[in-house]
């Protein structure tokens, strides 16, 4: 069985590890351009690491917070006073069997005031039922122990954020009054059974987890009313699809008042923190591309450099009646090698800066500006794959056109050069 030679694979070969004082004119210049493709690479899977993790990490706890979807009634506005809905809509199990959905709980808000011996500070209330998700929660809890509703007896105990307990003074099992502000006036006596901490400065400064049967008597419902549904997705970039298909529902289902409900997708409720995520993504592009240019501009001065010093050798394969497109591909065989070796450096490189990162938080951030106290880093297999692609591609179609400059070598000049 014979087998094939690839003559333009075998030269490139050759000439790759071919050794001695040929190599020290070039050496430099293509070591700078695998340096290239290795830092631009590296620096394009920082990037899209800390970008892609800014975005899960803060999306998530934003979902954490108030939910994916929120089915309210279409009375209630933006204060945090709540008309109330019956938590038995008829339409409660088509809305669950939608596909991306994960979870649907009742809950309930009131705002009001914590008031102590010296200072005084205004939060939201949230009411928690016996099919609350407890899992965002019990992951941030740094003191204490978690919250658990139960449909029979009502418990005063309260999760509080560790931001709110530094500005009131208090501390684990320590009791305030909480006042709300209507008519009549009321209060609340609660204990503190757990603190947590989320970095989410803007929410842990709002939220105190309660009993949901708190609001229920303080806004004089019945045990079936809450102030709304919130609805937990698989994937939040089903938010806004999943949102139309609930609002179909609502458009031709009336509650037992006979109004309408409110269906409200994260993205709309805190438009503001997913505008500034989305930005990110800009920066993102303009940094890939930068990249890609730089990566591909070093490949072409590193190809041009082995040509000058390969002009010899060309001109004796075209003497000896080599066609032009076989000398071309052996020097694209040889930006390939060296394309690779800068992918596979790149790769190591950045992978290695992200898992530092991600293991030790070597960088951290103020929590009040980017909403975390670390630098997050989310590595993904398939952007990895479509860096390194997208890097390999970019670079072979820049390395194209200086190739055909072999086409206008003249053998018999190319053989004196010297």
């Amino acid at each position: 069985m014979s087998v094939e030679l690839n003559t333009e694979l075998f030269i490139a070969k050759r000439i790759i590890t071919q050794k001695g004082k040929n190599k020290r004119f070039s050496g430099s210049i293509v070591g700078i351009a695998v340096f290239g493709i290795a830092l631009g690479l590296a620096v394009m899977i920082v990037a899209v690491a800390i970008v892609t993790g800014f975005k899960k990490e803060i999306s998530g706890k934003v979902t954490g917070f108030a939910s994916h979807i929120q089915l309210v009634n279409l009375d209630s506005n933006t204060s945090y006073e709540t008309t109330p809905v019956n938590k038995s809509i008829a339409y409660l199990d088509e809305i669950k069997n939608i596909p991306g959905v994960r979870h649907v709980q009742q809950f309930a808000i009131k705002a009001g005031i914590i008031k102590t011996k010296e200072n005084i500070q205004g939060a939201v209330l949230k009411g928690a039922g016996p099919d609350f998700e407890w899992e965002f929660i019990d992951r941030s809890i740094i003191e204490g122990e978690p919250l658990r509703i139960n449909d029979s007896l009502r418990t005063n105990n309260v999760l509080i954020s560790k931001a709110t307990a530094s500005m009131l003074q208090l501390e684990l099992g320590d009791s305030f009054n909480m006042y709300f502000i209507q008519d009549p006036p009321r209060a609340r006596r609660f204990t503190i059974s757990g603190v947590y901490q989320t970095s989410l400065t803007q929410f842990d400064k709002l939220y105190i987890y309660a009993d949901i049967k708190h609001i229920q008597r303080l806004n004089n419902w019945q045990s079936d009313q809450v102030s709304g549904f919130e609805i937990m997705l698989n994937d939040i970039r089903d938010a806004e699809d999943t949102a139309y298909r609930i609002r179909e529902l609502a458009a031709y289902n009336l509650t037992g008042e006979g109004s309408n409900l409110k269906v409200i997708p994260i993205q709309e409720k805190y438009n503001q923190i997913f505008d500034w995520l989305n930005l990110q993504d800009m920066n993102v592009i303009i940094i890939i591309i930068l990249m890609l240019v730089v990566a591909g501009f070093n490949m072409v001065s590193g190809l041009l450099i082995l040509i000058l010093e390969r002009t010899n050798m060309i001109g004796i394969l075209k003497g000896l009646g080599t066609r032009n497109a076989s000398v071309r591909k052996i020097f694209l065989y040889q930006s390939g090698y060296l394309a690779f070796k800068g992918l596979l450096w790149g790769n190591i490189i950045g992978i290695a800066l992200c898992l530092l990162q991600s293991t030790f938080h070597l960088i951290s951030l103020d929590p009040e500006s980017y909403y975390l106290d670390t630098v997050p880093v989310n590595l993904n297999f398939v952007h990895l794959l479509l860096l390194n692609g997208g890097t390999l591609l970019s670079t072979f179609i820049f390395l194209i056109i200086p190739s055909m400059i072999i086409a206008r070598v003249s053998p018999e000049k190319a053989i004196r050069f010297n």
